[in-house]
């Protein structure tokens, strides 16, 4: 109900800070020593709430017509009430900044000078004197507001665009080298597992009738399916390679970048590793790392390498906020699903003082057996 009322995305910034500043500013006004009669500071009131509550819902034309009668509004509660009032023209200076033209800031600034303009003349008769000098550096903060969260405004613009197009790019990728692996395997696989569909289907016809050209048959599914798995081999020696050395100092600097102290203990545990499990493994610890440096508020970054009979790990532990939801993020998803294909595991878990601990695994002795295979 309350998303009807104010805007939801200023919900948890804005909605506390603009309460207090509503209130402190009707007890403000209806408390003034003035004689200005009590409809009237209703009714300036009343019209400052409306322009307040116009310029929180737009960001067009509309903010800058509504930014415009609240300064007005504000210029009559300071004439009529009290000099300080002025101060609440910040409202609208920030809300100002989240406008869509450039255009309209400027008026919009232009309004705030004008509002103060009025004020000091009022009160000193002067533009120069020093008797309400203390709202000179007041007014330029007002008008530099604006400015500021403009600016800040497009950076967080920008940088979800930046998200978004790197999500489609990685997503177009992903979606190109599945096309080129399936081109690949029809073109290069499919003729070679049909040979061996055809040569398993005479052998089973010759293997009562004619022994020697059943074994001959055999012979050549054999040979055949070493030509399909040299052929595999190739498939994925031809995929992005990933070194994860690189990746680990790629890590260390993001972490930096992102003043997170980082450090790398068991660079010696490297294994000899097929480029595949190499690259799943650096995509991995990409993943994770990124993560800490979005979610954790984390410090403190530490990657081990480890080596036992079983299994080559990856261990990354910070010291942050810990996991709240290990179901959340495509992020750890992929991670799992990376190191399955490998038969390896990919676990997170929180750490028992406190941060978050992600285990990358995988086992050693599937390299053997594939040396033994070749």
């Amino acid at each position: 109900m309350i998303h009807k009322i104010y805007p939801r995305e200023q919900i948890s910034n804005y909605l506390l800070i603009d309460t207090f500043a509503a209130v402190l500013l009707t007890f403000m006004v209806l408390t003034s020593e003035s004689t200005t009669p009590l409809m009237m500071k209703l009714l300036l009131l009343l019209l400052f709430f409306f322009s307040f509550y116009i310029a929180l819902w737009f960001r067009d034309w509309r903010l800058l017509t509504a930014m415009t009668l609240g300064c007005f509004s504000l210029s009559l509660l300071c004439i009529f009430t009290e000099q300080s009032i002025f101060l609440f023209g910040f409202i609208f200076a920030d809300l100002l900044g989240r406008a869509n033209e450039k255009l309209h800031i400027g008026i919009g600034m232009l309004a705030i000078a004008t509002m103060f303009v009025i004020v000091q003349w009022h009160e000193t008769g002067s533009l120069i004197s020093m008797k309400s000098s203390i709202f000179l550096p007041v007014v330029i903060l007002q008008l530099l507001l604006p400015v500021i969260i403009y600016i800040r405004e497009k950076a967080k613009t920008l940088e979800g665009e930046l998200d978004t197009a790197n999500q489609q790019i990685e997503r177009y990728i992903q979606e190109e080298e599945r096309h080129r692996i399936a081109r690949d395997l029809h073109d290069t696989l499919g003729q070679t597992l049909t040979m061996i569909k055809l040569k398993s289907e005479l052998a089973i016809l010759l293997v009562d009738q004619d022994e020697q050209q059943a074994k001959a048959e055999l012979n050549d599914i054999l040979e055949s399916s070493r030509v399909a798995l040299k052929q595999v081999r190739e498939l994925v020696t031809g995929m992005k390679f990933i070194s994860l050395e690189e990746e680990i100092a790629r890590s260390r600097d993001l972490l930096k970048e992102a003043n997170i102290e980082s450090n790398v203990e068991g660079k010696g545990q490297r294994l000899l590793m097929p480029s595949v499990d190499e690259t799943m493994l650096a995509l991995s610890l990409r993943e994770a790392v990124t993560n800490i440096i979005r979610h954790s508020g984390a410090r403190k970054c530490n990657i081990r390498l480890e080596t036992d009979e079983s299994y080559f790990k990856i261990l990354i532990r910070d010291d942050g906020v810990g996991l709240m939801d290990q179901s959340s993020g495509n992020g750890i998803q992929s991670m799992k699903e990376r190191l399955q294909t490998l038969k390896g595991t990919a676990e997170i878990a929180n750490a028992s003082d406190g941060g978050t601990v992600v285990t990358l695994a995988l086992p050693i002795n599937s390299y053997e057996k594939e040396k033994s295979v070749l």
